[in-house]
């Protein structure tokens, strides 16, 4: 009777241990390990002082296609994709171009040339719609970087059309007057008179810096 009861709890001992076991070499195996690494190096630093006085938004839809000929040229493999472009262009003012004379005994700062405006900046943010590859010829990660870099390409030549750089040079007494608003902070005074209006749309802007100041410029 007691050779039965030893065989018995064998057998239920080595039961749950075969199924502990199972249990454990099956976790093993089901078990997902994600790693994650991140490398920030940061080549260079420089100072800037650039002030941004229009932002614009764009919406624009971007046909790609790419074409590579395989077997001299015999056959050919097209790989396309339809993309919506949601970008926004900052332009502004590189205040580093100022040219600025000092007379420390009168206390007076003369602004004698004042920057054109430009585009600061573009964030573009690209929606992939209808992407078709070819037998050859299929979209990489690369192709990211390069679309990434077209489409601010596109987005930079639509600016001149959009009357973006106009509104920025109209701005531009709003940038005058904060250079002003800092000299007189230290007790000196801004003066701006030598400047020149040099574009179309100067008698709207002289007008404008009448009511304030003597002249404008662009």
């Amino acid at each position: 009777m007691d050779n039965i009861l030893d065989v018995f709890l064998g057998l239920v001992l080595g039961a749950i241990l075969m199924y502990w076991l199972f249990s454990f070499f099956r976790r093993k195996q089901g078990k997902e390990v994600t790693k994650h690494q991140a490398t920030v190096l940061l080549e260079k630093t420089k100072s800037v002082c650039k002030l941004i006085s229009v932002e614009g938004e764009f919406a624009e839809i971007y046909a790609y296609e790419n074409t590579k000929d395989r077997f001299l040229s015999l056959i050919s493999s097209k790989k396309k994709a339809l993309i919506i472009i949601n970008a926004k262009a900052h332009i502004g003012y590189d205040l580093k171009k100022i040219t600025l004379k000092s007379d420390i005994e009168r206390k007076r700062v003369t602004l004698t040339n004042f920057p054109q405006p430009e585009v600061l900046s573009i964030e573009a943010e690209l929606v992939f719609y209808d992407i078709k590859n070819g037998m050859f010829n299929s979209f990489t990660p690369d192709d990211l970087t390069i679309l990434n870099q077209e489409a601010k390409r596109h987005i930079k030549d639509k600016i001149p059309e959009s009357g973006l750089m106009q509104t920025a040079q109209k701005e531009a007494l709003d940038t005058i007057l904060l250079v002003e608003s800092l000299a007189e902070t230290i007790g000196w005074t801004l003066d701006y008179s030598a400047l020149a209006i040099q574009n179309a749309e100067g008698a709207i802007l002289e007008k404008e810096l009448n009511l304030e100041k003597p002249k404008l410029p662009l």
